[in-house]
C-alpha cells in the first residue's frame, strides 16, 4: 500500500485558544530553564578540578542528554502553540521520533553507568580507581552511544513498514511510535508487540536493574562510617530520585497495549520536559560539592 501522506497536523496539548498563551510562556519557561540549568552544570563540571572523578564525568553525559531530549519535543510545542499551522512534515517527524528514543535511549544508559559507578565506588572502594579509570568511561559512553543509535534504528525501521493513506491528524504535541501506528493503513497489532517489547522493555528491564542495584549499594552501607554513610546517602538518594520519575512516566506509556488515556498528553510532558527541569535541580541542590564549585565559578566570574 502506498504511502500518502507528507505531512501530519499535530493536535498538540489542547484545543482550546484561550490556552495556548499559557502554554506558550509555561513551557518556554521550562525550557529555558532546562537550558541554562543543564548547560550551567557542564560548564561547572568541565572547569572544576574538584569535580573531576567519573561520577562527573557521565553527569556531564546525563545533561547533555537531558538538553537534547527536552530540544526534541519541547521547541516544537512551544512554537505550535502561538501558530495557526501545527503541521510537521513526514521527515522531520521521522527525525523527531529518532531523536526522541535516541536521546531518550541515552539518558537511560547514562543512568545505568552512573549506577554502576555508585557500586563500584562504594561496595569495591579500593579497586575503584582501577575499575573505572578514564579509559573504561571513555568505553562506557561510547557504548551508550552506540546503544542509543541502535534502538532509534529500529524504531524508524518499524515505522518505515507502515503505510499511512490518511487520515493525517496526530493526537499529540510530537510523532511518537503509538499516535502514528494508530494511523496506518494496516493491522498493527504485531508492531504495537514489537514497541512494548523494545521501548517498553527497555524501560521495565532497566528500572528493575537500577533499583537493585542501587538497593545493594545501600544494604552495603553499614559497614561504612558515619560520613561516607551520609556521602553515599546524598548521591545515591538523588540517583534514585531521577531514575523514579523518568522511568515510571516511561514504564506508563510503552508497557501497555495500544490504547489511549486521558492522562497520556499529561504524563509525556512530565518524562519529555519536566524531568530534564528537574534533573539539574537535583543534582545541583542535594550535591554540595556541585554546590561549592558551581560558588566558586560564580566568585571567578564577578571577579573578572
Amino acid at each position: 500500500m502506498r504511502n500518502n501522506v507528507t505531512e501530519f497536523i499535530l493536535l498538540g496539548l489542547t484545543q482550546d485558544p484561550q490556552m495556548h498563551k499559557i502554554i506558550f510562556a509555561i513551557f518556554l519557561g521550562f525550557y529555558t530553564a532546562t537550558m541554562l540549568g543543564n548547560l550551567l552544570i557542564i560548564v561547572t563540571i568541565n572547569t572544576s578540578p574538584a569535580l573531576a572523578s567519573p561520577m562527573y564525568f557521565f553527569l556531564t553525559y546525563l545533561s547533555i542528554a537531558d538538553s537534547c531530549f527536552s530540544t526534541t519535543t519541547a521547541p516544537k510545542l512551544i512554537v505550535d502553540s502561538i501558530s495557526q499551522k501545527n503541521t510537521i512534515s513526514f521527515d522531520e517527524c521521522m527525525i523527531q521520533l529518532f531523536a526522541l528514543h535516541f536521546f531518550g535511549c541515552m539518558e537511560i544508559l547514562v543512568l545505568i553507568v552512573m549506577a554502576y559507578d555508585r557500586y563500584v565506588a562504594i561496595c569495591k572502594p579500593l579497586h575503584y580507581p582501577v575499575i573505572m579509570n578514564r579509559r573504561v568511561c571513555k568505553i562506557l559512553i561510547l557504548l551508550a552511544w552506540v546503544g542509543s543509535f541502535l534502538h532509534s534504528i529500529a524504531q524508524i525501521i518499524l515505522i518505515l513498514t507502515v503505510p499511512f493513506c490518511g487520515p493525517n491528524v496526530i493526537d499529540h504535541y510530537f510523532c511518537d511510535l503509538q499516535p502514528l501506528l494508530r494511523l496506518g493503513c494496516m493491522d498493527t497489532y504485531v508492531l504495537n508487540l514489537l514497541v512494548v517489547s523494545n521501548s517498553g522493555a527497555i524501560c521495565s528491564v532497566s528500572f528493575v536493574l537500577l533499583m537493585i542495584s542501587y538497593t545493594i549499594i545501600l544494604h552495603s552501607l553499614k559497614n561504612h562510617s558515619a560520613e561516607g554513610k551520609r556521602k553515599a546517602l546524598s548521591t545515591c538518594s538523588s540517583h534514585i530520585i531521577v531514575v523514579i520519575i523518568f522511568f515510571g512516566p516511561c514504564i506508563f506509556m510503552y508497557t501497555r497495549p495500544p490504547t489511549t488515556f486521558p492522562l497520556d498528553k499529561l504524563v509525556s510532558v512530565f518524562y519529555t520536559i519536566i524531568t530534564p527541569f528537574l534533573n539539574p535541580l537535583i543534582y545541583t541542590l542535594r550535591n554540595a560539592e556541585v554546590k561549592n564549585a558551581m560558588k566558586k565559578l560564580w566568585r571567578k566570574e564577578i571577579n573578572l
